[in-house]
């Protein structure tokens, strides 16, 4: 592997997926796929493990959505790049993504998707967005609360219709930490019940339907 390679990190719940960009990337010389993760969790692990120049990131992962796992792994690596791709063309969705560090944020459903040309772009430091996307990032809007990254990872289980108790169990905490959280994000959002929680965290893209 050549000091010019880009190394890159493939992030998609979907395996059809991730092996659809894998055989995208697979012919670029100057690209170089180092492993792969099928959640946000596995992601953070794997960046901090393998240390890739860019991390093309699927926004809707379970359990953690890609804006906050790519939080997370910055606050490590700030020098790694991240691109995004995501189904969701939702205004919220994309200032989500790049205030929480993101380079780039593409559409799966782009016909004319060059991801290649775009891991290379993000990895140069520049910004990299779906052309139908650039009205809706230089047009600015409601900032995103600042939410901890284990808020943001309780609220996306809410989103998934899981009860304290669950969530308790998939975090390792107690059901009353669990609680303690829930009642901070309704605080901090001002909502006062977990449907208006839900259709908030979904709309202002701090969490996805998974």
């Amino acid at each position: 592997m050549s000091d010019r390679t880009i190394t890159v990190l493939l992030v998609d719940d979907h395996h059809l997926v991730r092996r659809g960009f894998r055989r995208m990337l697979e012919d670029e010389r100057d690209i170089a796929i180092l492993g792969e993760a099928g959640d946000g969790h596995e992601a953070i692990d794997k960046a901090r493990e393998l240390n890739p120049a860019v991390i093309v990131m699927d926004f809707a992962l379970p359990g953690m959505n890609g804006a906050a796992a790519a939080r997370q792994i910055l606050k490590g690596a700030p020098e790694t790049a991240i691109l995004m791709l995501s189904m969701h063309s939702e205004p919220n969705y994309v200032r989500t993504c790049l205030d929480a560090g993101a380079r780039g944020y593409l559409l799966k459903n782009a016909v004319d998707l060059e991801l290649s040309d775009a891991i290379r772009k993000v990895a140069a430091g520049k910004q990299v967005l779906d052309p139908r996307l650039q009205p809706i990032a230089a047009s600015g809007g409601e900032q995103a609360p600042d939410l901890t990254a284990r808020e943001l990872e309780v609220l996306q289980l809410i989103v998934n219709g899981k009860s304290n108790r669950e969530i308790a169990q998939l975090l390792r905490l107690s059901a009353n930490t669990v609680a303690v959280h829930r009642a901070n994000l309704m605080q901090a959002l001002g909502i006062h019940n977990t449907a208006d929680l839900v259709v908030y965290a979904i709309r202002h893209g701090l969490a996805s339907i998974t």
